[in-house]
């Protein structure tokens, strides 16, 4: 970011006028977006079997039972009423995410949740599993994407669940193992469900590990965005059981799984009751700006914009010459934004 940033400010030498000051941004958003694949698109949920059931996703679903994301904030601001844009798609990987949160930077959206990479884990066999060096890229290209486009929304990033808990509930039921092998569902784990042979037992433990590795992957890239914020691995860490599993495919949510995941997930993601803005603080000396920032819960970041740019995290003192403008503001764990300043050396 310092290289970036420090060639962009070197050009920028007209003084940003403080009523261009972007306002504090805190509180609960006015509008979602979901972006992922048939989770997310509570596939297998309504009557109608093979069907998408949007009512019932955990993220922007309208469905009392399961009590989605959207629900619970439109509970506590009805200004998100109508607001909520399902973006994910049945069947998709992580390479399909830039185009899904292209979507959401159209609709200008507060807050977009991620929910992707199952489809990267389960595939048709180990070999066509996505390689987490290439998932971590086009999750890092998506991310790069949204924050570029929407640079004050929040972005919350759900854990990809466990997989081996799925063939560990489900392996010895008949009707699982019926279904797992027709419809050839999830392969690289689900194959031979009944076998205890070395090459299967090690090939189920190659797959789990690769399931981790991608969820790693996935928060690592999500650190490195001052607005974005993992669940900390708990939709992986959920135990979903028997009756959270579609009986349809054996694979898919329920409505009681959506409603499992949808608890988890509230609870792991941002605070939005936390309406207080973090404050920061600079000085300059022998022309190097240094920045700091504190909150409460705790601060996500600081960001830095030279006039005419875009904000980029800061990460180290950055020179300022005189006459030179930057603005800054900080961002706290739950997304609060501070109202920006405009700095002149």
């Amino acid at each position: 970011m310092r290289a970036a940033f420090l060639t962009s400010l070197a050009v920028a030498l007209v003084a940003v006028p403080a009523a261009l000051a972007d306002p504090a941004k805190v509180g609960y958003p006015a509008s979602i977006a979901s972006t992922g694949d048939s989770i997310t698109r509570a596939f297998e949920t309504c009557p109608l079997p093979f069907t998408d059931c949007l009512a019932n996703s955990w993220s922007t679903g309208t469905s009392t039972t399961v009590n989605s994301d959207y629900r619970r904030i439109l509970a506590a601001n009805p200004a998100i009423s109508g607001r909520n844009y399902n973006g994910a798609r049945t069947g998709a990987r992580m390479v399909d995410l830039n185009g899904q949160v292209t979507a959401a930077v159209g609709q200008r959206v507060d807050y977009v949740t991620i929910l992707m990479g199952a489809n990267d884990v389960c595939t048709s066999s180990e070999s066509t599993m996505t390689p987490v060096a290439t998932l971590q890229a086009q999750f890092r290209a998506a991310l790069t994407t949204l924050t570029a486009g929407l640079p004050d929304t929040r972005v919350f990033v759900a854990s990809i669940p466990n997989i081996y808990n799925l063939w560990s509930i489900w392996h010895t039921n008949f009707g699982a193992i019926f279904v797992w092998g027709v419809a050839g569902i999830c392969q690289s784990m689900l194959a031979n469900p009944l076998s205890t042979s070395s090459a299967d037992t090690a090939r189920r433990a190659r797959v789990a590990q690769r399931n981790v590795d991608d969820n790693n992957a996935i928060a690592a890239v999500c650190a490195q965005f001052v607005h974005c914020r993992t669940d900390g691995g708990a939709a992986y860490a959920t135990a979903f059981v028997r009756s959270d599993v579609s009986t349809i495919d054996y694979f898919h949510p329920s409505v009681a799984g959506q409603a499992k995941l949808a608890a988890v997930t509230w609870t792991a993601g941002y605070d939005f009751t936390d309406q207080t803005a973090p404050v920061s603080s600079w000085t300059l000396s022998s022309g190097m700006l240094t920045v700091a920032a504190s909150d409460d819960r705790g601060v996500a970041g600081i960001e830095l914009r030279p006039p005419g740019g875009a904000w980029e995290r800061y990460t180290a003192p950055v020179p300022l010459a005189p006459g030179q403008t930057v603005e800054e503001r900080a961002v706290d764990v739950d997304g609060n934004i501070e109202a920006s300043h405009t700095i002149t050396g």
